[in-house]
């Protein structure tokens, strides 16, 4: 069930592209995390998402997995639309890092 209330959030975001589609259309390879491989924007837009679908939850007292999913996809979609509205480049347009977030945080505290 936490899968597919994900996959809501993300497909609201990404015009409707799913876990799997974002994953192969980064370049992942199986046990990556799509979270791990995005540039700041994009990382940003998403705990954006995420964070605005956990105060609807809460603030709205949305209960039950069907309604949890479809608010989930509606915020994600409402934050693409923002996105679109002030001429932002789509998630899915921007470009995949080279190197997953959480090895890069930890090369620069090596550094």
């Amino acid at each position: 069930m936490i899968a597919i209330f994900q996959n809501a959030g993300y497909m609201g975001l990404y015009g409707g592209l799913d876990v799997d589609d974002i994953h192969k259309r980064k370049g992942l390879e199986v046990g990556q995390k799509i979270l791990d491989y995005m540039g700041s924007t994009e990382l940003v837009a998403n705990l954006f998402r995420i964070s605005q679908t956990e105060e609807k939850l809460r603030k709205d007292e949305i209960t039950g997995a069907k309604a949890a999913t479809a608010t989930h996809y509606k915020v994600g979609e409402e934050v693409r639309g923002a996105i679109e509205k002030i001429g932002g480049t789509m998630p899915e347009d921007l470009p995949t890092p080279e190197k997953a977030f959480n090895r890069l945080k930890k090369n620069n505290l090596s550094d």
